[in-house]
């Protein structure tokens, strides 16, 4: 079952009235996931670093969206599973209990390697892959082959796929993320993935000379 938090992943979050522009909550959550999935030093990688790093991108103060960024993290990134305490940073000031406690920093999970593999963009798949399937279970392996293929032959394609897997699961169509199972989308209706199928199986039907046709034809109209 997926796991209980008092928020949810809004990463696919959009205005209901725009709903090609993702909400504040939404584009947060992806900035969050960005950094601690990134080579960033420990350092930023603080609620304070992330917060501090996000507001110099939106040209902010740090501490206007501070908030934010500690609800995020403690009411649903970590309960989820989707991050998770890497170490602690010394203090050298403050109060003595939270000088030798030290300030945590965090890092992605296995589970938030492949929610980036959904919001980080095509550039970036081919090495977050090799980072997800590093920690894969045997039964994950059966994927790695052909979407490793994929990914340089239609990249767009595949990275729809790893969107349309973790958009299911943040509505609610697939109850957990892992083990990552691309049969849970069988029973999802998407006419994008319906259509994309039946052009792959059509293809692979046809005889050469079809083919090089198919490919003159689609040239055409793309």
């Amino acid at each position: 079952m997926k796991n209980k938090s008092k928020g949810k992943l809004a990463i696919f979050d959009t205005f209901k009235t725009k709903n090609n522009n993702l909400t504040g909550e939404a584009k947060r959550q992806r900035a969050i996931i960005t950094i601690l999935g990134s080579n960033v030093n420990p350092a930023g990688r603080t609620r304070t670093g992330i917060s501090q790093k996000i507001a110099k991108k939106q040209e902010i103060t740090w501490k206007n969206i501070y908030s934010g960024i500690f609800r995020d993290l403690d009411e649903i990134l970590l309960p989820m599973g989707i991050a998770e305490e890497n170490g602690r940073l010394p203090l050298k000031r403050g109060p003595k209990a939270l000088q030798e406690k030290g300030i945590p920093y965090y890092h992605l999970t296995k589970k938030g390697i492949l929610v980036g593999l959904a919001i980080n963009g095509i550039e970036n798949m081919v090495p977050q892959s090799k980072k997800f399937f590093e920690k894969s279970k045997p039964e994950e392996e059966k994927f790695e082959k052909i979407l490793t293929k994929f990914m340089i032959t239609s990249p767009i394609f595949t990275y729809s796929i790893f969107q349309k897997y973790v958009k299911a699961f943040c509505e609610d169509k697939i109850n957990e993320l892992l083990p990552f199972d691309l049969s849970k989308l069988q029973n999802i209706s998407d006419e994008n993935l319906i259509i994309q199928k039946e052009i792959v199986l059509a293809f692979g039907k046809l005889s050469n000379k079809e083919k090089k046709e198919a490919v003159v034809f689609l040239e055409e109209i793309t």
